[in-house]
């Protein structure tokens, strides 16, 4: 879900001598711009080369984020659709906050790239938390339903979280055991009744980790995840994760998959979100190793819209609230049933798959990838 151009460039080849020199990888474009190789300078003419893995990752994973928020009113009564629902939620966000934080590895606070944090983070957030509140004021009948910068509702989180994470990378990358601290901080957080809700902080602090992990991820990591017998070894892992999840499912409340409470807060105590908090994270690491496992590596139909997930993202709230909303879910009993599940099923990815292509893109873009030029002072532009 991170904007970048949608087009894939070829490298301009060096002069003669091409043939006695090395062969150059070409360079992967990340939310701040290109990675350069070590003591290398970023080229400027492959810097808008996309990673088709990537797209591909970032598509399949707003999928099951959609997929995944259209089952919230369907899988009561269903213990099959709530186990599918929990192991979705175990990794669905983890991968995706997991690959913004590879994508964030770059960000060091410079002007070019503070100018892109606020036009294509802090902006979408302002719009689409006034959007949504004011859609639940007037489609979902709360009326009283106040606009407020520093409680972002339902999807808006995930914005403000990012906005928070990234401005702290240069401190995460200084730091010695960054992944070992922000575990402590999630593990502090999930047994700390009481946080403050503006900004979602309890979600931002115990999200963390995956974010942090991200940072500390290269290239060779997801080579090493593509391998045969990762993808082998994935199918036994997702069975028996879909298996425990059965067997937890009607013991175990869903809310400690959304991680914006204290274990307290839950009615638990104070030592089982300690423990829930590390449990979820092992969950989700290899789960989501399991998930980038098997993400085709090729260019594919759908690796265009790997570049329109923020679009996605934001809009198929709209979608799966309004539903709610006009009643869908309520006046149809029968969308409990498994042909009614494979139904929401296949409307919420069709639904977002639209929300993903390049039209949709470039209608929003005014307020998911504003220039906003005449903000910023013309330096900022340069990287």
């Amino acid at each position: 879900m991170f904007p970048a151009p949608n087009v894939f460039q070829r490298a301009t080849l060096p002069p003669a001598t091409r043939e006695s020199e090395p062969r150059r990888q070409a360079p992967v474009t990340t939310d701040d711009g290109p990675v350069p190789a070590a003591g290398r300078p970023a080229p400027t003419v492959a810097a808008k080369r996309r990673d088709a893995y990537f797209d591909n990752a970032k598509y399949l994973a707003i999928v099951l984020v959609a997929v995944a928020h259209s089952w919230v009113p369907v899988m009561d009564g269903s213990r099959a659709a709530r186990a599918l629902y929990m192991m979705t939620y175990t990794f669905h966000m983890p991968a995706f906050i997991i690959i913004s934080g590879y994508f964030s590895r770059s960000f060091d606070m410079s002007p070019a790239k503070a100018k892109r944090l606020i036009t294509g983070v802090a902006v979408p957030y302002v719009v689409f938390e006034t959007a949504y509140t004011l859609f639940r004021r007037y489609a979902g009948d709360a009326p009283d339903s106040p606009i407020s910068l520093t409680d972002p509702w339902y999807l808006a989180w995930f914005l403000i979280a990012l906005f928070i994470w990234r401005l702290t990378t240069p401190l995460w990358r200084s730091m010695r055991y960054p992944l070992t601290v922000s575990l402590v901080i999630a593990v502090l957080a999930s047994a700390t009744p009481g946080i403050t809700e503006h900004l979602d902080l309890p979600r931002v602090l115990q999200f963390l980790p995956f974010f942090v992990l991200g940072l500390q991820l290269k290239p060779e990591h997801f080579q090493l995840v593509r391998r045969r017998e990762v993808r082998l070894l994935a199918l036994p892992l997702f069975a028996g994760a879909l298996a425990v999840a059965y067997w937890v499912a009607p013991r175990m409340t869903t809310d400690w998959f959304l991680r914006d409470y204290a274990a307290q807060d839950l009615g638990a105590p104070w030592w089982s979100g300690v423990v829930m908090t590390l449990v979820l994270f092992g969950c989700a690491t290899l789960l989501t190793a399991g998930f980038l496992s098997w993400v085709p590596r090729r260019h594919t139909w759908f690796t265009v819209l790997g570049a329109g997930t923020i679009c996605g993202y934001l809009l198929h709230g709209f979608m799966v609230k309004g539903a709610e909303y006009t009643g869908v879910f309520d006046r149809n009993d029968w969308l409990i049933s498994p042909v009614g599940l494979v139904l929401v099923t296949v409307v919420a990815s069709a639904g977002v798959t639209l929300m993903c292509t390049p039209p949709v893109r470039r209608a929003l873009r005014c307020v998911t990838e504003p220039e906003m030029n005449w903000a910023f002072r013309r330096d900022t532009a340069k990287p």
